[in-house]
Protein backbone atom coordinates (compact mmCIF):
# COMPACT_ATOMS: atom_id res chain seq x y z
CA UNK A 1 0.00 0.00 0.00
CA UNK A 2 1.42 3.14 -1.12
CA UNK A 3 2.09 5.96 1.36
CA UNK A 4 -0.96 8.32 1.58
CA UNK A 5 -1.06 11.91 2.63
CA UNK A 6 0.05 15.40 1.53
CA UNK A 7 3.16 14.12 0.13
CA UNK A 8 2.19 11.07 -2.13
CA UNK A 9 3.58 11.11 -5.27
CA UNK A 10 6.66 12.41 -3.91
CA UNK A 11 10.01 9.70 -5.08
CA UNK A 12 9.93 7.54 -2.24
CA UNK A 13 11.73 4.44 -1.02
CA UNK A 14 11.57 1.95 1.96
CA UNK A 15 13.37 1.31 4.63
CA UNK A 16 16.59 -0.48 3.86
CA UNK A 17 15.40 -3.32 6.63
CA UNK A 18 11.79 -2.86 5.92
CA UNK A 19 10.34 -6.82 3.97
CA UNK A 20 6.47 -5.77 3.42
CA UNK A 21 5.30 -3.75 1.20
CA UNK A 22 3.96 -1.00 4.08
CA UNK A 23 4.50 2.71 4.13
CA UNK A 24 7.40 4.27 2.34
CA UNK A 25 9.35 7.06 3.84
CA UNK A 26 9.94 10.17 1.98
CA UNK A 27 13.36 10.31 1.55
CA UNK A 28 13.34 13.92 -0.07
CA UNK A 29 12.41 15.40 3.34
CA UNK A 30 15.44 14.19 4.65
CA UNK A 31 17.93 14.85 1.90
CA UNK A 32 16.26 18.66 2.04
CA UNK A 33 16.79 18.37 6.49
CA UNK A 34 20.27 18.16 5.89
CA UNK A 35 20.91 20.84 3.07
CA UNK A 36 18.97 22.73 5.54
CA UNK A 37 21.32 22.34 8.18
CA UNK A 38 24.13 22.67 5.88
CA UNK A 39 23.32 26.17 4.33
CA UNK A 40 22.50 27.41 7.93
CA UNK A 41 24.20 25.96 10.58
CA UNK A 42 28.36 25.77 8.77
CA UNK A 43 27.69 29.51 8.14
CA UNK A 44 26.32 30.48 11.33
CA UNK A 45 29.21 28.36 12.95
CA UNK A 46 31.43 29.88 10.55
CA UNK A 47 30.55 33.95 11.13
CA UNK A 48 31.16 32.80 15.22
CA UNK A 49 34.23 31.62 14.46
CA UNK A 50 35.67 34.33 12.06
CA UNK A 51 33.99 37.18 15.25
CA UNK A 52 35.84 35.29 18.07
CA UNK A 53 38.94 34.93 16.05
CA UNK A 54 38.87 38.83 14.99
CA UNK A 55 38.63 39.45 18.26
CA UNK A 56 41.45 37.99 19.56
CA UNK A 57 44.16 39.18 16.77
CA UNK A 58 41.94 41.69 15.29
CA UNK A 59 40.28 42.69 12.09
CA UNK A 60 42.81 42.99 9.78
CA UNK A 61 44.64 39.97 10.40
CA UNK A 62 41.31 38.02 10.39
CA UNK A 63 40.54 39.19 6.93
CA UNK A 64 44.27 38.89 5.86
CA UNK A 65 43.84 34.93 7.17
CA UNK A 66 41.00 34.53 5.49
CA UNK A 67 41.92 35.61 1.88
CA UNK A 68 45.52 34.37 2.39
CA UNK A 69 44.29 30.96 3.23
CA UNK A 70 41.57 31.35 -0.06
CA UNK A 71 44.48 32.34 -2.44
CA UNK A 72 47.15 29.83 -1.28
CA UNK A 73 44.13 27.14 -1.59
CA UNK A 74 43.25 27.91 -5.04
CA UNK A 75 46.41 27.88 -6.33
CA UNK A 76 47.52 24.41 -4.74
CA UNK A 77 43.98 22.96 -6.13
CA UNK A 78 44.90 24.59 -9.56
CA UNK A 79 48.70 22.82 -9.37
CA UNK A 80 47.23 19.82 -7.95
CA UNK A 81 44.42 19.86 -10.86
CA UNK A 82 46.35 19.63 -13.40
CA UNK A 83 48.43 16.87 -12.09
CA UNK A 84 44.97 14.91 -12.14
CA UNK A 85 43.90 15.68 -15.44
CA UNK A 86 47.46 14.69 -16.51
CA UNK A 87 46.96 11.54 -14.97
CA UNK A 88 43.92 10.68 -16.49
CA UNK A 89 44.74 11.25 -19.62
CA UNK A 90 48.07 8.87 -19.89
CA UNK A 91 45.57 6.35 -18.37
CA UNK A 92 42.99 7.02 -20.79
CA UNK A 93 45.64 6.88 -23.64
CA UNK A 94 47.13 3.65 -22.38
CA UNK A 95 44.03 1.64 -22.16
CA UNK A 96 43.15 2.12 -17.93
CA UNK A 97 39.90 3.34 -16.25
CA UNK A 98 41.18 6.52 -14.27
CA UNK A 99 39.06 5.07 -11.14
CA UNK A 100 40.64 6.75 -8.24
CA UNK A 101 41.90 9.87 -10.60
CA UNK A 102 38.35 10.19 -10.69
CA UNK A 103 38.15 10.26 -7.66
CA UNK A 104 40.66 12.38 -6.43
CA UNK A 105 39.68 15.10 -8.92
CA UNK A 106 36.45 15.46 -7.65
CA UNK A 107 37.66 15.75 -4.05
CA UNK A 108 40.11 18.24 -5.48
CA UNK A 109 37.04 20.31 -6.96
CA UNK A 110 35.28 20.03 -3.50
CA UNK A 111 38.24 21.15 -1.62
CA UNK A 112 38.88 24.33 -4.09
CA UNK A 113 35.82 25.18 -3.69
CA UNK A 114 35.50 24.94 0.11
CA UNK A 115 38.54 27.07 0.26
CA UNK A 116 37.33 29.87 -1.83
CA UNK A 117 34.39 30.15 0.59
CA UNK A 118 35.08 32.38 3.87
CA UNK A 119 35.49 30.95 6.77
CA UNK A 120 37.88 28.49 9.31
CA UNK A 121 36.25 25.45 9.15
CA UNK A 122 35.77 25.31 5.37
CA UNK A 123 39.16 26.41 4.83
CA UNK A 124 40.58 23.13 6.93
CA UNK A 125 38.21 20.60 5.14
CA UNK A 126 39.45 22.09 1.98
CA UNK A 127 42.77 21.57 2.69
CA UNK A 128 42.17 18.21 3.53
CA UNK A 129 40.65 17.34 0.59
CA UNK A 130 43.33 19.53 -1.20
CA UNK A 131 46.58 17.22 0.42
CA UNK A 132 47.67 14.17 -1.11
CA UNK A 133 48.18 12.46 2.34
CA UNK A 134 45.03 12.87 3.81
CA UNK A 135 42.94 13.22 0.21
CA UNK A 136 44.23 9.26 0.06
CA UNK A 137 42.73 8.75 3.62
CA UNK A 138 39.31 10.63 3.08
CA UNK A 139 39.66 8.60 -0.88
CA UNK A 140 39.70 5.27 1.13
CA UNK A 141 36.42 6.07 2.92
CA UNK A 142 34.96 7.50 0.13
CA UNK A 143 35.75 4.31 -2.42
CA UNK A 144 34.25 2.22 0.73
CA UNK A 145 31.07 4.38 0.78
CA UNK A 146 30.49 3.72 -2.41
CA UNK A 147 31.27 0.38 -2.64
CA UNK A 148 28.68 -0.48 0.19
CA UNK A 149 26.22 1.78 -1.87
CA UNK A 150 26.59 -0.28 -4.69
CA UNK A 151 26.86 -3.61 -3.20
CA UNK A 152 22.78 -2.84 -1.81
CA UNK A 153 21.95 -1.55 -4.95
CA UNK A 154 21.53 1.78 -4.38
CA UNK A 155 23.84 2.45 -6.60
CA UNK A 156 24.00 1.25 -10.51
CA UNK A 157 26.53 0.65 -12.73
CA UNK A 158 25.11 0.15 -16.43
CA UNK A 159 27.71 -1.00 -18.71
CA UNK A 160 27.44 -0.62 -22.87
Amino acid sequence: MPFRGPVSGLITRKFPWSTDSGPRFPWRYVLFLRLFLLFTLVPAIELYLIIKVGSVIGALNTIFIIILTGVLGAYYARQQGFRVISNIQWKMQHGTLPGDDLINGAMLLAGGALLITPGFITDFTGFALIFPPTREIIKRSVKSYLQRKIDRGEIRLNRY
